[in-house]
């Protein structure tokens, strides 16, 4: 078992990107401005203000 994450997920994914079945989206967290309202930089995207998400699928 791999103890590291994996490096192309941030916090906020649901997915690696190229799953079938998910897409990017705005970070709800940030909003999609990749920083919080105090200036620092978010921790669910880091700072991209895009997550991978479910998006359908069966």
């Amino acid at each position: 078992m791999n103890a590291m994450p994996d490096p192309d997920l941030k916090p906020g994914d649901e997915a690696v990107p190229g799953t079938p079945g998910a897409g990017e989206d705005l970070c709800e967290t940030c909003g999609g401005s990749g920083k919080l309202a105090d200036g620092k930089t978010c921790p669910e995207c880091e700072g991209t203000g895009r997550v991978m998400r479910g998006i359908g699928g069966g």
